[in-house]
């Protein structure tokens, strides 16, 4: 029931709806904090994988290039499948990665996996600490 005091100001004997306002502008912040969270972390877990793709794409190449010499000088072209698995993993691990399996699963291809951790930086207010991520590549043994 609304009506005025002594002094003419308008009052309210109960106002229900009262810090609602604020209970919307807070959701709203937490909502919008989460959205940002989502644009800024998964760009950055975007680029993450895309470098660990090239990252990984390099490996194999250089597992693939790994010949086995009594093969070429017999006319074949083959990866030598421990120098080849050797090469690869150490590129990867050279830049940090884990998880590495190298495989020379043919006598002219190299295939690598690995996985990195990537932090998140404002998931992590909302408990989200980083993010996994995965990657594998395939080289073949070329002739020049």
């Amino acid at each position: 029931m609304i009506g005025t005091d002594e002094r003419g100001r308008h009052t309210a004997r109960s106002r229900p709806e009262r810090g609602a306002a604020s209970a919307f502008v807070v959701g709203v912040a937490v909502l919008l904090l989460a959205f940002a969270g989502l644009v800024v972390d998964g760009g950055t877990v975007l680029n993450a994988r895309s470098r660990l793709a090239d990252d990984l794409e390099q490996a194999a190449r250089s597992g693939a290039g790994r010949v086995d010499e009594d093969a070429a000088r017999a006319g074949q072209l083959r990866v030598d499948p421990v120098e080849g698995q050797a090469a690869a993993t150490q590129f990867a691990a050279a830049r940090g990665y884990t998880g590495i399996v190298a495989t020379v699963p043919d006598a002219d291809t190299v295939t690598i996996t690995a996985r990195d951790r990537v932090p998140s930086t404002l998931l992590n207010l909302v408990g989200i600490g980083s993010f996994d991520i995965e990657a594998t590549a395939t080289a073949d043994a070329v002739s020049q």
